[in-house]
């Protein structure tokens, strides 16, 4: 349903090393880059989300919430680990969320501007828990 997706963060500069960081673990790359904004998407392209400069303090509403799909496991906790190390906070740390489903794994982060940021993939864990 959705095409893409676009928010304000209030220092790009920040932003971009959270995003280029966090995104990379999942395969999605920075596909341009503008002067008040950066589009990311697959490396085949087309881009399906953005960050915009608005050089102000973000106030975000706690509901927010943006799942990025991540095509296994070890994606997702290289995911969360890239976004600590990069500014983020924690809101989850990598597992099995069995009440959204039964191979439902996913972290949760919150971003340097607060948005609220999942990693998940629904996909049974292959090999042995240490490969994953």
């Amino acid at each position: 349903m959705l095409h893409h997706i676009s928010f304000a963060v209030s220092d790009l500069g920040r932003a971009a090393a959270f995003y280029d960081a966090a995104l990379a673990t999942l395969g999605y790359v920075r596909l341009w880059t503008a002067s008040d904004a950066i589009g990311y998407g697959p490396a085949s392209g087309g881009d399906r989300f953005a960050i915009k400069a608005s050089g102000q303090a973000m106030t975000t509403d706690p509901r927010f919430h943006l799942a990025f799909a991540a095509p296994d496991r070890a994606a997702i906790d290289r995911f969360y680990a890239a976004a600590l190390a990069h500014g983020g906070s924690d809101d989850g740390a990598p597992g099995l969320r069995p009440h959204y489903g039964p191979q439902y794994y996913a972290a949760f982060v919150v971003d340097p501007d607060g948005y609220r940021i999942e990693a998940v993939t629904g996909a049974a864990q292959t090999g042995s828990p240490a490969e994953a």
